[in-house]
């Protein structure tokens, strides 16, 4: 069987750098976002002095300052909002730290950071089967290629003469096996909102902004080894006495280079979080 003849195949890429729109939105959200924080963190910085005359806070479920010790993990990505790559696997572990900002019977707002020392990425590879149904009947596997960007088959058909013979069939791009790549990565930008302070269980609002770098471009070939962050979520967290609790979240995580490589897919996440918390000092 003679395979056919063709220049080296590279990773199929229907949507890889996504629509002008997507791009205008995804830079409009990272600037309203970012914006958006710094304006309430100094807003609520400036009201902490207001707040500790609400109620005295050895009545509340709310510490000053909170180190937290978490790990994250997501079997699964799609194009959720922004990011097209699909398939693809989270795993974190981090630390959080957060500070108490503005505090009353309805809401403790905080400040949130997370240090990612471990974040590894897991992206689905190529195999590309070619099945020749002329001159002869036979099947080709060419596995271990570049990653793909969805896992959806793509199916073509070739036909070509090559010294009076005539070779035909199918060559068919999908997925096969994992890659997992090792990076790091930082949230310098958040906040946590924690309502009924009162309260041993408290539902809770969350968010951040930040990058991760890896040691391999992700998630395909091509689109850079720096990539920006975001996230929100909801959960609980369950306060053992004042000073230690776990928290259990859900997150829409998005990851993307924002355009500063050649091509930019994206990759969105739902992520489950959890998060032993203890306080750090004595208030």
């Amino acid at each position: 069987m003679h395979p056919p003849a063709r220049k080296k195949h590279t990773v199929p890429n229907r949507r890889n750098s996504g629509s002008p729109l997507t791009r205008i939105l995804t830079g409009i959200l990272t600037r309203i976002w970012f914006y958006f924080l710094a304006i309430a963190t100094i807003l609520c910085a400036s009201n902490t002095a207001l707040s500790s005359q609400t109620q005295p806070h050895s009545e509340y479920y709310a510490r000053r300052n909170t180190l937290g010790i978490f790990g994250a993990y997501s079997a699964d990505s799609s194009h959720i909002l922004l990011g097209y790559s699909e398939n693809r696997e989270l795993l974190d572990i981090g630390i959080s730290y957060n500070r108490r900002l503005f505090l009353n019977n309805v809401v403790n707002w905080q400040y949130s950071g997370e240090l990612l020392p471990v974040a590894l990425e897991s992206d689905p590879m190529s195999i590309d089967t070619v099945h020749s149904t002329s001159p002869t009947v036979g099947t080709i596997i060419i596995a271990g290629q570049d990653p793909m960007v969805i896992c959806t088959p793509l199916v073509s058909n070739y036909s070509f003469t090559d010294s009076g013979i005539t070779y035909s069939g199918t060559d068919t791009f999908s997925c096969s096996g994992r890659r997992w790549t090792m990076g790091e990565a930082m949230s310098p930008v958040g906040f946590q909102w924690n309502f009924l302070p009162l309260h041993s269980a408290q539902p809770f609002f969350v968010g951040h902004g930040g990058y991760m770098y890896s040691t391999r471009q992700i998630p395909i070939d091509n689109a850079g080894s720096f990539n920006f962050t975001f996230d929100l979520g909801a959960g609980v967290e369950f306060y053992r006495g004042k000073t230690r609790s776990v928290r259990f979240e859900y997150r829409y995580h998005h990851m993307s280079n924002h355009g500063t490589a050649q091509v930019n897919p994206g990759i969105d996440n739902g992520l489950f979080q959890v998060t032993y918390c203890f306080r750090l000092g004595r208030k």
